[in-house]
């Protein structure tokens, strides 16, 4: 069974045109998909829909077979339990007044999670290689890929089953996008990833299965390695040839 299924997703702002049209995909479990386009393509509306945070005009998205309802509180604490995003922008997804012991513990409290809190802020701050000692800092006394790691920290404190990234590298410089992504990577190995961006070199870098989306319609879908040096659609070439080259190398 598929952990996240996207089925003949429509989407449109009350009468307005349509921003996504018959989206349709899977994330299995343990899988790494990039989802890429360019801006105002429909990548950050698709996330607001797999988040429960609107609802399609039309077609469903499921999570581990039951259908998403944002309207039933109880089924979305849970299903907020299993999925997570972290956010473009480290500098303003942090609460600056707050320590980051407790912007990590916020996911554990606001879902009332049991158990040692303590612990398991020290847990994911150890799984994305930050000091559990800075749990007593504040956002501002970090770089921007540190702070990016915290945020990422946040996102797994609950160790949910699927990942959700929102060009989660995009506002980093790019010897920081390399460590980000390579800590992505071993994050793959004990949840699923939906990684959105425009950033072509880190999708190659990170995930073996790639959509293409372009104004709200998946136009090519496949192996990473495939899609990128065989592209079929003219959509997939025109952004291919504003790339000089993949910045990150090989795809897996």
């Amino acid at each position: 069974m598929s952990l996240l299924d996207v089925a003949q997703v429509d989407f449109a702002y009350g009468r307005g045109r349509a921003i996504l049209s018959g989206l349709s995909f899977v994330v299995e479990e343990g899988e790494t998909v990039g989802l890429v386009g360019e801006s105002g393509s429909g990548k950050t509306t698709l996330l607001r829909l797999a988040l429960g945070l609107q609802r399609p005009s039309g077609g469903t998205i499921r999570f581990d077979g039951a259908v998403l309802d944002p309207g039933d509180r109880s089924s979305m604490r849970q299903f907020r339990r299993q999925v997570q995003v972290v956010f473009q922008d480290p500098y303003s997804s942090l609460d600056p007044r707050q320590k980051v012991g407790a912007i990590v513990a916020e996911p554990l409290r606001s879902l009332r999670v049991s158990g040692d809190h303590r612990r398991m802020v020290e847990q994911a701050l150890d799984a994305v290689g930050l000091d559990t000692g800075m749990v007593d800092r504040y956002p501002h006394q970090f770089s921007g890929g540190q702070r990016q790691r915290i945020a990422i920290a946040r996102a797994v404190v609950c160790r949910p089953r699927l990942l959700l990234a929102d060009e989660a590298v995009s506002a980093l410089d790019l010897s920081t996008r390399l460590r980000i992504v390579e800590l992505f990577k071993s994050l793959g190995h004990t949840m699923s990833l939906l990684f959105v961006s425009h950033d072509i070199g880190a999708v190659a870098a990170l995930c073996r299965r790639v959509l293409i989306l372009e104004k709200g319609r998946i136009v090519e879908v496949g192996d990473t390695a495939q899609v990128l040096s065989t592209p079929q659609h003219p959509y997939t070439r025109r952004l291919l040839d504003a790339v000089p080259r993949l910045a990150f190398g090989e795809t897996p």
